[in-house]
């Protein structure tokens, strides 16, 4: 049996594509090499070209291609770097363009993030947008560990953290985050205090559903979805919805002999996506990929099907808001 994630794998489930004319800004996809897993542009336009109409994308920091000298604060330019140079790659193979980048910082700077910010819009050659500083943590023991690079069990309420998180709102950037279920209202409270910065909610606040929280999917479901009711209520929040194909999510298609259906995943996640869309709105929610890390348990083409088939029902302004519209304002793009 192929290895999950692979083109081999993936080539198991072909779709006929829905709505292929209907143009798609994919909010939120990485580039990266490790090791022998690579996902740079020449992999992601395959992916882009696979039948949708995805227009622009807007990338998202994965500690990828850092600087490997210099202060430790300015390392993280190096990816936009890297990335300003797929973008222009890009613009000679493909109508795809990437059209924003968010990049990292360590927020915990305050005031002196200014000088980071400063380089990632140089670097980025008018494409920078905002800074990703995710606060994803989770108690031990937990499979997949604390995936902020330098995140904290009370990041959210540090005050040199929420000093850089306000920052970036007077610069008229953007703030990013990727944090487990657990967080949730630790976010809700956050971003009450930083009004004033736009802020952006990665992956519905990922439920999780392995370790600890495996076979806890309905209790799990109905914490997550009052605390996303008091998230909305925050008017500088929107919301990313998509990402809930990870390993973490615990929905199994990566340990499965071939990949998720589009009819699977609508049965499986619908749900999550019509609660946030009833809390946000559609001009407050974004339709995102999150590949390579989703393509674990499902391919491109499949993907962008289950989320048109999930608002099949929609009107067609509500579909452009959220497969273009929203992203665009958010990231202007």
């Amino acid at each position: 049996m192929p290895d999950s994630g692979t083109d081999d794998w993936l080539a198991q489930v072909i779709e006929e594509i829905v709505e292929p004319e209907l143009p798609i800004v994919d909010a939120h996809h990485h580039l990266w090499t490790r090791g022998d897993d690579k996902y740079e542009v020449e992999e992601l336009l395959s992916d882009t070209r696979s039948g949708h109409n995805v227009i622009k994308t807007v990338y998202m920091e994965c500690g990828s291609h850092y600087d490997q000298e210099g202060p430790p604060e300015m390392r993280p330019v190096g990816e936009t770097e890297f990335v300003f140079q797929q973008a222009c790659e890009a613009k000679k193979h493909s109508n795809t363009e990437i059209a924003g980048i968010v990049a990292h910082a360590d927020l915990r700077l305050g005031e002196d993030v200014n000088k980071v910010l400063e380089a990632h819009l140089e670097a980025g050659h008018g494409l920078f947008r905002g800074i990703r500083h995710a606060g994803a943590w989770m108690e031990e023991p937990f499979p997949f560990g604390h995936s902020a690079r330098d995140g904290a069990q009370d990041l959210y309420d540090q005050t040199s953290f929420r000093r850089g998180l306000k920052v970036l709102g007077r610069q008229g950037f953007i703030y990013d985050t990727y944090h487990y279920h657990n967080r949730n209202k630790d976010f809700a409270r956050m971003a009450a205090a930083v009004s004033e910065t736009q802020l952006v909610l990665d992956h519905f606040g990922t439920p999780v559903g392995v370790g600890p929280y495996a076979n806890c999917r309905d209790d799990i479901f109905a914490t997550w979805s009052k605390d996303l009711v008091e998230i909305a209520k925050c008017d500088n929040v929107v919301a990313k919805i998509g990402g809930l194909a990870m390993p973490v999510n615990g929905f199994g298609w990566d340990l499965g002999s071939r990949p998720a259906t589009s009819d699977e995943f609508v049965e499986a996640q619908r749900p999550y996506f019509l609660h946030a869309i009833e809390c946000f709105g559609v001009d407050r929610c974004m339709m995102e990929s999150n590949f390579p890390v989703d393509r674990a348990s499902i391919s491109y083409h499949v993907l962008f099907n289950a989320l048109k088939k999930i608002v099949s029902d929609f009107s067609g302004d509500e579909k452009h808001q959220l497969f273009h519209g929203t992203a665009e304002r958010v990231y202007r793009v």
